[in-house]
Order: C-alpha cells, then structure tokens, then sequence
C-alpha cells in the first residue's frame, strides 16, 4: 500500500486549527467560535467543490458582521495562516529526514547532490573542489522593507510553536510526555493569540535591526558553523586522502538594515555607528557563552592527557590561578581566553558583559586574536589523542569567529546617485567656486572627478558649514572609516549606487569615500567595494556600456588591481526594472544584461560578482532560489553571488533554524553546481533569443499601455487596492513613496507588489505574457508554438521564468480581485481596466498551459498546489472581509477599529501568501 506522505502534515494542521479553535471558544465565547466555524465550513465546500451557494451564504456572512466580529474573524483566520506555516515547515524538515534516514539518493537543492553530479560530470576532483572554495563568496543579504509586516513577539511565539511540533515527531513520547506536550501546545497557542498582531508605531531602523539579528541568535550563528563542518567533512571523505580540510569563510551573511539610506532619511551615522554595535553585542556575547560552555566541558586533566607546549604556555598566561584548576590546562586556557574576550567586549562596547571573568586581561586586538589561541586548543587536543573533542563545540565556535568576526555581520552602505551628485557639487563648488559640477556634461565631470582621486588632499574643509545633506553624508562615510578601525574591515565592504547611469555615479562616490580615508590616493588603496547598481530596463541595458567606460579609464583600472584584486561586484534591481518594464521585460533584460557584463569583464581581465537584488515575490524577482541561481547564463556566477533575503521572507526561511540551514545549503549547493557544470552544448540557440526578445517586446507594449499609458490607471490602483492604507501601517521604517504624490513612477517596487498581491491580482508577476505569445503565434502560426514548447523543455532561463508565473497566478484569483475593483467609484473606469485585466490573465493562462503541456496550473509542483488547497480557504475570507473594511474605512476614516481591522487583514494575507512583498 502507498504510503500517504502527507498525512502527518493533514493531522498537524487539524491539530493546530482544533487547538487554536479552542482557544477561540474559551477566550471569546460560544457564539464567536460558531460564527468562525460556519465560515471556515463555506469556504472550504466553495473551494473544494466550487459551490456557488456557500460562496454566497459566506459572503452574505461576511457582509454582515459587526465590527467587533470582523475583529475576531480576521485574527483567527490570519492566525491560522500562521498556524499553517509553521505545520509546513515542519513537514519540510519531516520529509528531509525521512529522506536522509531511508539512505535515498541526495535530494536536488542539496550539498551531496550538487558534489555528486560535479563528479558525475567529470567537472570536479577533491583538489578542484577545495580550489574553488578557496576564492568562492555566497552572502544573502538581509534587508528591512515597508512589507515586512511581521511582530518580534509573534516570531517569538511560532518558533516556541515549531519547537513542541519538531519534539512530537522526533521523540518517542510516552503518554505523560505526550499530554506535557500538548499542553504546552495550548498554552502558546493561547499567548500567540492574546499577543497583539500588530505594532503599536511605525518602526524605527534600530527596531529593524534588532527584528534583524534575532535570525543571527536564532539561526545564522549556530547553523552556519554546523552547515560548514557538514561540508567539510563530506569534502574528506571525496578526498582519497581523507583528511578535512578547513574551508575558507565562503559563506557569510550580510545586513542592509542601518545602512540603507536610499530614501529613508532615518538612516544617519549616529543609526550606522548603533547598528554595528548591536551586531557587535550579539557576536561578543555568543562567543563568550560558548566559552562557558567549553570550559565546563574540557576538564581535561595532566596525567590523564598530554597537551602542547603552545596550549601550556597559552594556560600559563591565563589569569586563572585558582588551585583547583592547576592540573587543568584546558580549562585555565579558555579562562584565559575568555578573560580576553571579555576585556574586548568592554572596549567595543563601553560595559562589561553580564558574565564576569575571573580576573582582568589584555583586549584581543581583532578576531583573527582570538582564532589563533583557540587554533591552539584544536591543535593540541588533535595532537594529544583527543580529535574527537576538537569536533564539538570548539568547532563550531572557531568556524563561528572565523566567519563572523567582531562586526558579526557586514553591513552594506546604500545613497542614492542625486545624493551623491549633490553633495560633490556642493563640495567643489565651496573648494573651486565657479566649478558648476551638475552643468558639466558626462566627460566634464569624468575630468574633474578623476582630478580630486589624483590628489590626496580633501575637498571638505572643517572650517564651512555645509548643507545637512552633505554634512550627514560625510558622517557616514567617517563612520564607516571609524567601523573599520573599531571591529575590523569586514564590518563593512560594500556602497552601492542606487540609480546608477553612467560612469560618473561611481566615481562620485570614490571621492566621498577618498574624504573619509576609505579611499587612499597615494597608497592606491580602496577599503571597500563601489557598487553600482543598474535598476530600470534603460538602465540594464547600457550597464555593460558604463562598466566598459569604467573599466577604460586608468586611475580606475590601477586602484581596482592594487586594492580590490581585479574583482568588481555589479548589482542588479529586480525590483524596478519589473516596475518599469514589467515581468517579461524585466527578466530579459537582466538576462542579457548579465551576460554582457560577463564578456565585458572579461575583455578587461576583471572578475564579475553579481549582487542580485531579489525581492520575497515574483514581482521582484522572487521564487524558488535554487533554480533561479541554475538559470544564470554561462559565466554569471563564476563561485561568487550575493543576494537579498526582503520583507516577510526573511522570517520564512530564516525563522526555523532546521529551515534555515536547508535554504543556506541550497545557495551554496545552486553556487557549486553553476559554478562547475559542463560548458554544454554550446550557446543558446539564435531561434530562442530572438523569440524572448519578440515576447519581451510585445509583453513590455502591452504592460506599458495598461500602467503608464492608460488614462486613469492611477487613479483605478490607488482605489482598488490597500496602498493608500499601507502607507499608515507601521510595517516598516522607509517611506512607501521616494516623493509626495500618487505618481508609479513616485512609488517604491516593494508595495507596488504588496498591494497587487494583497488584492489576489499579483498582476506584476504575470501582465503582458498573454498578450505576447498571442502576437508572437500570430506572426508564426505554423512553428510558433512547438518553438515555445522547445524553449520550456531545453532553455533553463525560459522555464524558470514560466515556473514562476506558475505560481503567481495559482495565487491570484480574479473573483476575490473583482470585489476589490468594486471599490473604484468611477464605473467605467473600473470596467474598463478591470475587463482589460481579466482577458489578460485568462490570456496568460491558457498560453502557459499551452506551452508547459499542464491540465492546470501547478501540475508540475504538487507541493505547491496542495499548499495552496490546504491554506486557501483560510485566505479567502480574509481578502472578503478587507474589501468591506476598506469600502468603510473610505466612508468613515475616524473609526479606529475598521483601520485596525484591515492593517490585521494586511498580516493575515501577507502571511498566507508568503512571498507577497
């Protein structure tokens, strides 16, 4: 009989429901519960059987309900969704295992899969493998954005959740044990739902940076180390010699959060110099609790045990005299250490930290200090018969400090260009009065830039007071340098240029940098990485132009070989290229802006790392990591990337530790096999780039007329969706618009998306395609279609983008979408661009099933679509009842509890969605 692999995840989520409806019943009455029931019960008969009475019995309920009903319908059902979450991560982790404990063939995605199929390939040899690691980078970067609309206290409470499920699976428990489980299931069920959802005021960036670091406590600074020590030992058991080898510290990850100041005023050197002392707080304070536990645990005693003369003289100057301990070398060392540490965090941090040592010591000047005396402990211990210990937690800790230092993570700068512009002009024009800067044209301000980087004097003077602008953004970059000295150069590597269209934007920034003595003329020395980033389709597309400009001008090329070893990274926006061109466009034109940085790079001798900026939703780049990381075209990766993790995602792959580091090694898995399979078959053919480029052309017409040329259009997303009500939810610390007003073009990417999702449109992710391959067999009715299919089956970039659309539109649904234009007053207006939008979707349906080959949408990810069935009858009522809190929030904007009830719907569906934002 065939085992039902989903059965355990069917009974978590009817044991999470049945205890959450509980909880409903015994906090909020009988009649409460019964309400939720009855439109639990027609939610589901509609979507399973697609019954139009209990659609119209569940929305005659729904219209009726009271205000103070509406409250408590919209919190059990966005708690259930929540619920649902953290049942499926669970089953994730359930699955993997099963997988690893029957001794089945590695799982795709995994580290074992990716080295096997290098060797199958003939791609890789133990020696080939350590080389690449040698020079590989992998860093997904975490950033805070106006989607993220989870509470700290509620992450707090699904991690206690997932916890107790993870105990029920792994443990045989016995009838006592079972009942202390469920018991405890109740009671944080019952806290989860008497915690407030919502915030009580927007965010402030230190708040996001604390949201931020509890993923390093939780996850980043225990699962990184086990996830390299994995490697590493897989590593030696390829290698015939069979000895581990120590992987360099490959795998890091990266913050935004207090250093993005790309429109968000907040973001001021007294926020960067905080921000990086938080970090430094967490790293400090788990490495000295580490040490702790260490010493308690390596009570190793002479007589017993031989020790080095390195790891005795290291216990010699160690402040622990204490005689009990005399014969204990091990333990008078890492008191020693710890003495150390302890005296470094008080002069990083100006405190002690709560746990004192034993006497005072000398501070460890950097990281790379306190590594080599633990270096001591591991190689004594494997010298003197005791390797065994030298795998435990003194492994993970030495990985630990190796990766992320004193700084604990790094944290990349962002401005804006016409900051940057700004502040140089206003700088020369004080230091060389008639200077004019922003009327120069491009090889005019190229000529004066490169002037200022020729000279070590400085432009600022001490004795001007400059603009607020220019005077905060000199403080940054004096912070950053202050950064460096304080916890070490890793503290922060990157400034990125938001909007960045010519070469002059990077050379801006070198100067602001040379102010700060991040750039050093006569030494030829850059402390960090210029990063340009290309947003829009105009932008994509002369990226490679502006880096062969760059790369042309000989200062430039010079301080790139001396000071950053040939290497340049190159970010690309997923975000705004989709805002401006749409979703078609916006995935070919990155597509062939990467592989013309690539030949272009590589003209010039200078290696490519690209820095994708991704967002949680299709929209923005979204989607599985792994196979958009596979459909890089050749060259792309070369062992390095970066990434950003955005909004709610953050939580869903980062907020389970287990979760965590699966989707960690996922991004080195997609990095090691990219970077290592066979060359192929050759290029791609020239039938398949012409046919993306003519559905690129005909998806960007038809997603151009609809948002930027159609009268209205403004007007109808602005009344038909939340984003007038996201701007006033405290969600996030950034404005939602980069300026006053209702212009998209004015408009951030990420709500954009967000509201198009919260109205189950998800238009960004799919508008155009069905006009385009409509065009696209009109011209070619004989092959057109079969060339389609082709492209789906050989071309990995072209099914990857079809996969995606897959699962935008399995999650839109045009009935509930239909209820939000009910909110646009202007009749015509709504039909009009309401009915353009359907024949659009129904259009994009039927040309994605015609090419994939599909009965339905979702039939080639059945996880995915029975997800989808399981959580969306709980979504549904949500979506109902925002469209009536919203028609009365616009009638009657004072009443408090209507704003409330739709900021929950907001977290509700955002959280049922997942990757909405």
């Amino acid at each position: 009989m065939t085992q039902d692999k989903d059965a355990p995840l069917r009974e978590d989520i009817r044991l999470l429901g049945r205890l959450l409806g509980d909880t409903v019943r015994d906090q909020q009455g009988a009649a409460v519960f019964d309400l939720i029931e009855r439109i639990r019960q027609n939610s589901v008969r509609f979507r399973r059987d697609d019954d139009i009475s209990a659609r119209r019995e569940l929305e005659e309920i729904l219209d009726a309900l009271s205000r103070e009903q509406t409250i408590q319908v919209v919190r059990a059902f966005s708690y259930f969704s929540h619920l649902a979450n953290i049942a499926e991560d669970q089953h994730h982790i359930r699955r993997s295992r099963a997988h690893l404990i029957a001794g089945s063939a590695p799982r795709e995605g995994s580290l074992a899969h990716a080295i096997e199929r290098a060797f199958d390939a003939g791609t890789a040899t133990a020696a080939s493998l350590q080389a690449f690691f040698e020079t590989a980078l992998v860093s997904p970067v975490l950033t805070a954005h106006p989607t993220e609309v989870q509470r700290k206290s509620i992450l707090n409470c699904e991690t206690v959740l997932a916890r107790l499920l993870d105990e029920r699976d792994r443990m045989q428990l016995t009838p006592e044990e079972s009942d202390a489980n469920l018991e405890a299931l109740r009671r944080a069920i019952l806290t989860l739902w008497q915690t407030r959802m919502l915030r009580s005021a927007r965010l402030s960036v230190i708040d996001e940076v604390n949201n931020g670091l509890s993923y390093f406590e939780t996850t980043f600074l225990r699962e990184l180390p086990r996830l390299y020590a994995s490697l590493e030992d897989r590593l030696a058991t390829a290698n015939a010699a069979g000895a581990p080898t120590e992987l360099p510290a490959f795998l890091q990850v990266g913050s935004w959060i207090g250093g993005d100041r790309d429109g968000n005023p907040y973001v001021t050197a007294e926020v960067l110099e905080r921000a990086l002392a938080m970090q430094a707080t967490v790293a400090l304070g788990y490495y000295l609790d580490e040490l702790h536990i260490l010493g308690s645990q390596l009570s190793l005693a002479l007589g017993l045990v031989s020790a080095s003369d390195a790891l005795l003289a290291l216990a010699e100057r160690s402040p622990d005299q204490s005689p009990h301990r005399s014969d204990e070398p091990y333990r008078r060392a890492i008191s020693g250490v710890y003495a150390r540490l302890a005296a470094t965090y008080r002069e990083l941090l100006g405190h002690a930290p709560a746990r004192h040592p034993v006497a005072e010591a000398a501070p460890y000047p950097n990281a790379e200090a306190l590594s080599e005396d633990l270096d001591v402990l591991h190689r004594s211990l494997v010298a003197n018969g005791s390797a065994a210990l030298a795998r435990g937690r003194l492994r993970h800790l030495r990985r630990a400090i190796r990766v992320f230092g004193f700084h604990l993570a790094p944290i990349d700068l962002r401005q804006n260009s016409d900051v940057h512009e700004r502040v140089v002009a206003e700088l020369l024009e004080i230091a060389r009065p008639g200077t004019d800067y922003r009327a120069q044209d491009e090889t005019g301000r190229c000529a004066l830039l490169l002037d200022e980087l020729a000279t070590a004097r400085p432009l600022a003077s001490p004795h001007v007071r400059y603009s607020d602008e220019t005077e905060g953004e000199l403080a940054i970059f004096r912070a950053a340098r202050q950064a460096h000295l304080r916890y070490g150069s890793g503290a922060i590597r990157q400034c990125i240029i938001s909007k960045t269209d010519d070469v002059s934007d990077l050379l801006e920034l070198a100067v602001l940098l040379k102010e700060a003595g991040l750039l050093r003329p006569v030494e030829k020395a850059l402390d960090v990485n210029i990063v340009p980033l290309f947003e829009t389709i105009g932008d994509l597309e002369n990226a490679a132009a502006v880096m062969d400009r760059l790369f042309s001008l000989p200062a430039y090329r010079e301080l790139l070989s001396n000071a950053r070893g040939d290497a340049h990274e190159v970010m690309l926006g997923y975000s705004d290229s989709n805002k401006d061109g749409g979703f078609m466009t916006s995935g070919w034109a990155l597509y062939k802006a990467e592989g013309e940085l690539v030949d272009t790079f590589a003209r010039h001798g200078v290696r490519l790392r690209l820095f994708h900026g991704r967002g949680g939703s299709v929209g923005r780049g979204g989607g599985p990591s792994y196979q958009a990381i596979l459909a890089q075209p050749e060259g792309a990766v070369q062992g390095q990337i970066r990434l950003t993790e955005q909004g709610e995602v953050i939580g869903a792959k980062y907020g389970n530790p287990e979760v965590g580091r699966r989707n960690l090694e996922v991004l080195v898995a997609a990095t090691l096999e990219t970077s290592l399979r066979p060359a192929g078959a050759g290029p791609t053919p020239p039938a398949f780039l012409a046919a993306m480029q003519a559905l690129s052309d005909e998806a960007f017409a038809a997603y151009r007329g609809l948002v930027y040329e159609t009268p209205g259009f403004e007007e109808y997303f602005w009344e038909s969706t939340v984003i007038s009500e996201i701007a006033g939810l405290n969600i996030g610390s950034r404005p939602a618009s980069r300026k006053k007003g209702t212009r998209i073009e004015d408009l951030r990417a990420i709500p954009w998306v967000f509201s198009w999702a919260q109205c189950r449109l998800m238009l960004p992710g799919w508008f155009g395609f069905g006009s385009a391959v409509k065009r696209f067999l009109a011209t070619r009715p004989d092959d057109g279609i079969a060339l389609l299919q082709r492209m789906f089956r050989e071309w990995s970039f072209f099914a990857t983008l079809l996969s995606n659309m897959d699962m935008v539109l399995a999650k839109s649904d045009l009935a509930i979408a239909s209820r939000y234009a009910q909110l646009v007053k202007d009749v015509t207006l709504r039909d009009a661009i309401f009915g353009r939008i359907r024949g659009e979707w129904h259009d994009t349906v039927e040309a994605l099933l015609a090419i994939t080959g599909q009965q339905e949408l979702l039939d080639g990810n059945p996880l995915l679509k029975r997800s989808i069935r399981n959580r969306f009858p709980y979504l549904d009522p949500l979506n109902h009842v925002q469209v009536e809190l919203l028609s009365r929030h616009r009638e009657d904007s004072d009443d408090e509890r209507i704003r409330l009830g739709i900021y929950m719907s907001i977290n509700g569906i955002a959280a049922g969605l997942r990757n909405s934002g």
